[in-house]
């Protein structure tokens, strides 16, 4: 069961020792004839730490992406890392949203990106600029 603790827990982790990549870029088709040059976005979160628990943990929580071990040079520890990315990383996004500071503008353009998409299918879709209010109130 998820707890607003263990998801403002984990939305600490993400502030200190995530990423949150998103990126309109250029990528060209080599399976393709011709090799056309199609525009996408990559979207994706993760948490790499030296802690497979805590990492382990966070995949569990979610119950998606991918959990792996990194590469990392000889001599240096094991890296363990969470990776979630698109719609994925969209349900991980919409949690974290309400505790995250740090990364809260990136997270934030990944909502952004998908919300017109999903507006009308899903009532848990978050309200950013009615969010935004209700935040700003509290505050004072």
């Amino acid at each position: 069961m998820m707890s607003e603790s263990d998801i403002a827990y984990i939305a600490g982790l993400f502030d200190g020792e995530g990423s949150v990549y998103f990126k309109k870029m250029k990528q060209i088709k080599h399976n393709r004839p011709g090799k056309p040059i199609h525009n996408v976005i990559v979207i994706r979160m993760e948490i790499a730490m030296t802690d497979k628990d805590v990492v382990k943990w966070c995949h569990d929580f979610f119950g998606c992406g991918a959990f792996n071990e990194r590469k990392v040079k000889p001599g240096y520890k094991r890296q363990w890392r969470w990776r979630v990315s698109h719609r994925d990383a969209l349900y991980v996004a919409k949690l974290l949203w309400p505790y995250a500071r740090i990364k809260l503008h990136k997270i934030e353009k990944i909502i952004d990106h998908y919300e017109p998409d999903v507006q009308g299918l899903d009532d848990n879709i978050v309200d950013l600029a009615l969010e935004r209010e209700r935040r700003n109130d509290t505050i004072r």
